[in-house]
C-alpha cells in the first residue's frame, strides 16, 4: 500500500505541546454543542452515577414518542431540548422536542431520502442534527442543508450541497451529520470540484471549498484534531481517509482503502487517541480495524497496524485504556489492545451501536437487543438486556446518554429511559 511516511524530528517545545493536547479529539469547542456521537464524536459521554443493572423489561420508560417519522438518524441532547431529524410523507422534518417528549417546533428540509433497489429498504433520515449555542444545523439525506434557531425553528439559512455544490448522492444517501469549528460549520457534497466545503456558520455563505483528489464522498462523520502546528479535518470519501488543513481546505494527506463491498461501507467516525488515528470500516476484503500514527505537524501518517477480521459496518467503536472496543459481525464484543492491534478479550453480545459512559458500554443491537456492559479493570460482561418493541423498520440508530437519561430511536418512536 503506498501511504506518506514522515520523518520524526525531536523538537522539545512540540513534543510538550502535542502531549497537552493527547486528549482533545475534535478542536476543543469552546462553545455548547450537541452533536453526532458527543461532544467529541468518540461515543463517550460524561455521566456518572448510571445503574449497574436494569429490570428484567429494561429501565424505566419515562415516555414515547410516535411523531418523528422514518429514520435512522440519532438524537442530539441539550440541556433543555432534543432536536432530532425524520420523514413523514418523503418530507424531511428537523423536530425540536422538550425534555419530556413535548413537541415545540418542527421545520421542513425538502424532501428525504428514499433510495433505489436495494436502498429504497432504508428510507427516512440519517444525519444526526448539530447544535452550537442557540443554533441547529441539519442536513436531509438528500443532501439539503438548513440552521435555524433552536429555540423557535426559524429558518436562518439553507444550501443544497447537490445542486449548489455540484455535489454527489451516494447509492444510500447522505448521512455526514455537520462538523462545527468557530465560526465555520464543514459539509461533504463530493462532487468533482467541491469534495469539501466551509461554510460561515451564521450565513451559510462559503469560506473556502476544496476539491481535494475528486473522489466521491462516503457516509462518515468527520472529525477535527486540533494540533499545535494546525487543525485538521479528517475524514473519508469514498476511497480515501484524507486530512484538510482546516485554515484553506488543503490536502494534507490520503491513506488508501483496499476493498469495499457497497457504495459508502466507510460509515463509521475516525478517533483520534493519542498522537494516533482509528478507524474501524465494515469491508470483508478491506482493512477491517487499523492504527495510522499521526505527525505531531498532521501532515503524514504512517500505518502501524490493520486487523482485517475486526469489522463493523456503522456501529462504530469506542478508545479507551489503550484498547479498542467494538461490536463485529457474528454477534461479539471485542477488545483489541492498541500496541499491535490484536483482541484482549471478546463477549457475546448483539451486534450494533456502541457508546459509553460511567465505566459501562450500552449496545443497541441491530436485532433490537438493548444490553448493558459493565467495565472493570479491562474486562467486560454483560450485565442486562431487553428488547425494545416499540418503534418500526430496523434498529439502526445509536442510543444517546444525557443527564442519566438514555434517548432510543428505533423508526418513527423515540424513547427516554431513566438509567442514572
Amino acid at each position: 500500500m503506498k501511504n506518506p511516511h514522515f520523518q520524526l524530528k525531536i523538537n522539545l517545545p512540540i513534543v510538550l505541546a502535542v502531549l497537552a493536547s493527547m486528549a482533545i479529539c475534535t478542536g476543543g469547542y469552546a462553545q455548547n454543542i450537541a452533536q453526532w456521537h458527543g461532544v467529541n464524536r468518540d461515543g463517550q459521554y460524561n455521566e456518572t452515577s448510571l445503574l449497574n443493572k436494569w429490570k428484567d423489561g429494561g429501565p424505566e420508560l419515562l415516555w414515547a414518542t410516535e411523531g418523528i417519522g422514518k429514520g435512522y438518524a440519532a438524537p442530539s441532547v441539550t440541556r433543555d431540548k432534543i432536536f432530532i431529524n425524520g420523514e413523514i410523507d418523503t418530507t424531511s422534518y428537523l423536530f425540536a422536542y422538550d425534555l419530556k417528549g413535548k413537541l415545540l417546533w418542527k421545520v421542513a428540509n425538502g424532501k428525504e431520502f428514499y433510495g433505489n433497489g436495494f436502498s429504497s429498504q432504508f428510507p427516512g433520515a440519517r444525519s444526526t442534527p448539530t447544535v452550537v449555542d442557540n443554533l441547529v444545523y441539519s442536513c436531509s439525506g438528500k443532501g439539503r442543508i438548513i440552521c435555524c434557531d433552536a429555540n423557535t425553528g426559524t429558518l436562518k439559512w439553507s444550501l443544497d450541497m447537490v445542486k449548489d455544490f455540484d455535489g454527489y448522492l451516494t447509492e444510500f444517501g447522505n448521512a455526514e451529520s455537520l462538523l462545527p469549528d468557530d465560526n465555520k460549520v464543514y459539509c461533504n457534497p463530493g462532487g468533482p470540484t467541491t469534495k469539501v466545503a466551509a461554510l460561515d456558520r451564521f450565513t451559510g455563505k462559503t469560506i473556502w471549498t476544496s476539491e481535494a483528489f475528486k473522489d466521491t464522498s462516503s457516509l462518515c462523520s468527520p472529525i477535527l484534531i486540533n494540533l499545535p502546528a494546525r487543525k485538521i479535518l479528517v475524514a473519508f470519501s469514498r476511497h480515501y481517509l484524507f486530512a484538510l488543513d482546516c485554515k484553506n481546505g488543503e490536502t494534507l494527506w490520503k491513506y488508501e482503502l483496499t476493498g469495499y463491498e457497497a457504495e459508502g461501507d466507510h460509515c463509521n467516525t475516525p478517533v483520534h487517541y493519542k498522537g494516533n488515528i482509528y478507524f474501524v470500516s465494515g469491508d470483508r476484503t478491506g482493512q477491517g480495524a487499523f492504527r495510522l500514527e499521526l505527525s505531531p505537524d498532521g501532515t503524514g501518517i504512517r500505518e502501524v497496524w490493520t486487523n482485517p477480521q475486526i469489522n463493523n459496518i456503522f456501529g462504530n467503536f469506542i478508545m479507551l485504556d489503550d484498547h479498542l472496543f467494538t461490536t463485529i459481525r457474528g454477534n461479539y464484543l471485542k477488545s483489541l489492545e492498541i500496541n499491535r492491534g490484536t483482541v484482549a478479550d471478546s463477549i457475546k453480545v448483539s451486534t450494533g451501536g456502541l457508546i459509553f459512559g460511567d465505566n459501562k458500554f450500552i449496545c443497541y443491537g441491530n436485532n433490537g437487543d438493548l444490553s448493558l456492559i459493565t467495565y472493570d479493570k479491562g474486562k467486560m460482561a454483560v450485565s442486562s438486556t431487553f428488547k425494545v418493541e416499540k418503534g418500526t423498520l430496523q434498529h439502526f440508530a445509536h442510543p444517546v446518554v444525557a443527564n442519566g437519561i438514555m434517548y432510543v430511536r428505533h423508526g418513527n418512536v423515540l424513547m427516554a429511559y431513566k438509567i442514572g
